[in-house]
């Protein structure tokens, strides 16, 4: 196997993490809501210009910011979620078709993106940290350190998660409200406060998302539409509500993304990773790693 094919492969595993990391406040929200968050995207863009503008203003580096982003961040999606999405799912609670979420989050998309046009314009901008441009060489095979970091911390987080979910009281209530909010509410469970927790995390992890891509990821208004159509595939891929899954899916994607570049254009490489999805969706609705009970 030549250099370049291992390189490849070691950097598509790399943004394969993080790229599922990002899905996982998405699929989250879904599974435990039971809302598609069209505005996904513009929560990471928030997260990149948090992360930024902390860098730039007080030269604090992005991945130490993460100590005032994740909990900034956090009280942003409870809040939104209490003040905005709230009314309407207890309006639409016997609706049976409920598109006003949909229509919520969308709209909550465009204004997001609109105001950080408004405020900081259209330009890019970069963090140029000092480990921006450093590589470590494992072999020889050549790593970029900022992607390596940014994998680590991704996975750790994903570990503090699962421990939240799997092993704490909270988390049990968590995965009981997403596996039948009825029985979860005669249990004792407040619904809508766990409904406010937990898109205060799936907002949380964009949050995190963001500032670590600001080492190596250009900064700009529109930035989060190009993460909301990956996030949207991996969870589909991996199954809606699927943590694992979109672990897997993050990785499929990048694998596809690093290795086909070496073959084809990256336009190509992109269609490739649609005809995919497109084929996911039409065989395996619920995803190649989609079960009946993901909690």
């Amino acid at each position: 196997m030549s250099v370049a094919m291992k390189e490849s492969i070691f950097n598509g595993l790399l943004m394969g993490g993080v790229y599922g990391f990002m899905a996982l406040g998405l699929t989250l929200i879904f599974g435990i809501v039971k809302v598609i968050n069209f505005a996904h995207g513009s929560f990471i863009m928030v997260g990149m210009f948090t992360g930024y503008w902390f860098w730039v203003l007080t030269h604090i580096d992005p991945y130490l910011s993460l100590l005032i982003i994740v909990p900034l961040l956090f009280l942003l999606g409870y809040q939104v979620q209490n003040v905005l999405i709230k009314p309407v799912l207890k309006s639409e609670a016997e609706v049976r078709e409920p598109i006003g979420i949909l229509v919520l989050t969308a709209g909550l998309w465009l204004f997001l993106d609109n105001l950080a046009l408004l405020l900081f314009g259209p330009n890019f901008r970069t963090a140029e940290t000092p480990y921006t441009g450093q590589m470590f060489k494992a072999g020889d095979v050549l790593i970029s350190a900022p992607k390596l970091y940014a994998f680590l911390i991704s996975l750790a987080t994903t570990g503090i998660l699962y421990i939240l979910l799997k092993k704490t009281l909270l988390g049990k209530a968590i995965r009981a409200t997403g596996q039948n909010r009825q029985v979860a509410s005669l249990m004792g469970v407040d619904i809508y406060k766990i409904y406010n927790i937990s898109f205060g995390l799936g907002v949380a992890l964009t949050g995190v998302t963001g500032a670590l891509l600001v080492p190596f990821y250009p900064v700009y208004p529109n930035v989060g539409f190009v993460f909301d159509i990956r996030a949207f595939m991996i969870v589909v891929l991996g199954g809606l509500g699927s943590i694992p899954g979109a672990l897997l899916g993050g990785l499929i994607v990048g694998l596809i993304e690093s290795v086909g570049a070496q073959f084809m254009a990256t336009s190509w490489t992109a269609g490739l990773i649609f005809v995919i999805f497109l084929l996911v969706l039409y065989l395996r609705p619920e995803g190649m790693f989609g079960f009946k009970e993901e909690w």
